[in-house]
């Protein structure tokens, strides 16, 4: 694959993570699709720009950022899971909304919330086990950040593309600030950052080589 194919694909590839990571509720599925259509494809330029430039840390840092993203959302989800259906915390909850509730998660949608006896007690367990899940999004999220940092800064001194290096410390500071909303804009406007890096980036000028003039013969005297 040619230099200016890998950076057209790295390209769209971000431009689709782009468009997948808009929130909207209704579309998510499908957008979900077009977000992994293009993580895959910023995948696969990377690691022609690793085979390229020859610096394997391109390609191996991105992977190790996946990775923990996808570690992150298997450890979360298996933490909700447990909470669902090991422990009791949120089933209690739902029998003091719904006090007629028969425990069937089937029979929740024709019963009418009750909140007039909530009290502190019955709410902090449920805001304990969220920000147990939310923590570990967060931490995993860092990492993921920090493996894509290094990837692209790699790429932005090896491509002399300013630009990547832009778009890695935004996506880094993104993730710390996930805690907060605005964290998600960043990492979302990094991503955008990336996008046009990538097709910024040019083949390298092979410097000429330097041919040697012999000095002139030395005349024969006479």
């Amino acid at each position: 694959m040619t230099l200016e194919s890998s950076k057209n694909l790295g390209g769209i590839g971000a431009i689709l993570m782009f468009i997948g990571l808009i929130p909207i509720p209704r579309a998510q599925p499908y957008l979900g699709i077009i977000a992994l259509v293009g993580l895959i494809l910023v995948l696969v330029a990377l690691h022609d720009f690793a085979n390229y430039y020859k610096e394997s840390g391109i390609f191996i840092n991105s992977i190790y950022g996946v990775v923990a993203g996808i570690v992150g959302i298997v450890i979360a989800g298996a933490v909700v899971v447990y909470l669902l259906f090991y422990t009791s915390i949120i089933t209690n909850f739902l029998h003091k909304i719904y006090p007629g509730w028969n425990g069937k998660w089937s029979t929740l949608s024709g019963l009418k919330p009750t909140l007039s006896h909530i009290t502190a007690n019955d709410v902090l367990p449920i805001l304990g086990s969220m920000f147990l899940v939310l923590l570990i999004l967060w931490i995993f999220a860092i990492i993921l950040a920090f493996f894509t940092r290094r990837s692209l800064k790699t790429l932005s001194a090896k491509a002399s593309v300013g630009l990547f290096s832009t778009g890695a410390q935004l996506l880094l500071i993104g993730a710390f600030l996930t805690i907060i909303l605005i964290g998600f804009l960043l990492m979302w406007i990094a991503i955008l950052v990336v996008a046009i890096a990538f097709f910024q980036i040019r083949p390298q000028l092979e410097q000429p080589v330097a041919t040697m003039i012999p000095p002139p013969p030395t005349p024969t005297p006479v």
